[in-house]
């Protein structure tokens, strides 16, 4: 599998990058040796051997669920900087 110059522009303008000609010359080349190197990897022999998702052993370090009561309304809001009665009020981010 080879990388164009078409993909490697269809790349940036998804990751909305503007890249120059040179730049775009140099990813081409580097996307393509990466690939290269992939496809010798799809040569390998992966019989026999168990998929891992890490490569060191992991153990879930989640507590267990346990019911609580809450802090209530007005622990919550103590040190809020804007408040309505029950509500964090906070500063509109669309206009």
């Amino acid at each position: 599998m080879s990388i164009t110059r078409q993909d490697i522009e269809h790349v940036a303008a998804l990751a909305r990058l503007a890249l120059s000609d040179e730049e775009q010359q140099l990813f081409t080349s580097q996307m393509g040796a990466i690939l290269s190197y992939v496809e010798t990897l799809n040569e390998l022999s992966t019989d026999g051997i168990q998929p891992t998702a890490h490569a060191v052993p992991m153990a879930n370090a989640f507590r267990p669920d346990q019911v609580a009561a809450s802090i209530g309304h007005d622990r919550a809001l103590a040190n809020a900087p804007d408040k309505n009665e029950t509500y964090f009020r906070v500063p509109p981010v669309i206009e």
